[in-house]
């Protein structure tokens, strides 16, 4: 076995145990959420020749997260990978290799460019700014990918990689289901009061606090107050 390779993969070795070292003293990997947030410490990954996914899936391993790699991801890495902090690793080879990655909070999801979605989805019942405000407070938000309202606001468009799109959909469908649940509120249309008056030969009708009136008659009464029923009562 050539002496370069023993003496690399004694170092890959080493550093990788060194790194986990850090993260393990450091508790930083028990405060992993969405967004992603990773050590600065230097990443070193000496490698000759390996397959692009078990590359990263061995990245997630080495940083204790949970990482999907999709079917469409494909390639090799060859050669020696410069020395850089884990966030940058990941946006090196999303880079050279058309990836894109979203963190939900439990796995790291990579897949490639090509993949990404565009969902249109119409604002009846919710509106854009609840919409955008249930995303943020989620932790689904992510700046790299488009939550972006019509004039009027009546429909946004959300473009992204499928655990991104499918999250905000399932986001959209909640408010939807919500809405359409809360109790409509119904408007009790006000009760006319009407009251009859007479004093003497003279009659005066108050309705809703306005008196019409007075009206003569040819029969006398006797001061009395009559209420008349209201059109809904008759």
């Amino acid at each position: 076995m050539p002496k370069k390779f023993i003496q690399s993969t004694i170092l890959h070795i080493g550093m990788r145990v060194l790194f986990l070292g850090v993260l393990l003293s450091t508790g930083i990997y028990k405060t992993l959420a969405a967004p992603l947030s990773l050590p600065s410490t230097p990443y070193r990954y000496t490698v000759l020749d390996q397959d692009l996914s078990a590359a990263l899936r061995e990245f997630g391993n080495n940083l204790n997260v949970d990482v999907n790699v999709s079917a469409e991801v494909k390639g090799r890495i060859r050669g020696r990978m410069p020395s850089m902090p884990p966030r940058a690793f990941l946006d090196r080879l999303s880079e050279l290799y058309d990836l894109q990655w979203y963190y939900d909070g439990l796995v790291l999801h990579v897949s490639t460019a090509k993949e990404a979605q565009t969902r249109m989805l119409v604002l009846t019942s919710v509106r854009f700014d609840a919409f955008k405000a249930a995303l943020d407070e989620l932790g689904i938000s992510d700046e790299r990918y488009v939550v972006r309202p019509a004039p009027g606001k009546g429909l946004v468009m959300v473009s992204g990689p499928p655990r991104f799109i499918a999250l905000a959909e399932q986001t959209y469908n909640g408010l939807v289901a919500e809405a359409q649940a809360r109790p409509q509120a119904t408007e009790t249309p006000p009760k006319d009061t009407e009251l009859t008056l007479f004093r003497g030969s003279s009659t005066v009708v108050v309705r809703d606090g306005r008196p019409e009136g007075p009206y003569s008659s040819e029969v006398p009464h006797q001061d009395s107050v009559v209420r008349e029923p209201t059109q809904s009562q008759k």
